[in-house]
């Protein structure tokens, strides 16, 4: 099994699981990749994964889409 996860394929499996690992448990994660190019000290260029989650746990659940305030009033949409 491959285990680098700063290479672009790498990144983008690790970007897969951790979505999957909390779209099974209920929750939406915002995942992005980012291309930081070359770094000197690792000698290679990098893909970093970023997300929205703080602490390393997700904001939001899936089913909160539907509950966001409408942009007029102000008001919870059920």
């Amino acid at each position: 099994m491959d285990h680098d996860f700063c290479n672009s394929e790498g990144a983008r499996r690790l970007k897969q699981r951790i979505e999957e690992y909390w779209r099974d448990r209920g929750f939406k994660v915002d995942v992005k990749l980012v291309d930081a190019g070359f770094v000197a000290a690792m000698r290679s260029a990098r893909t970093d994964v970023r997300s929205d989650m703080v602490n390393g746990f997700p904001v939001r659940r899936e089913d909160d889409d539907h509950r966001r305030p409408s942009s007029r009033r102000g008001l919870e949409v059920v």
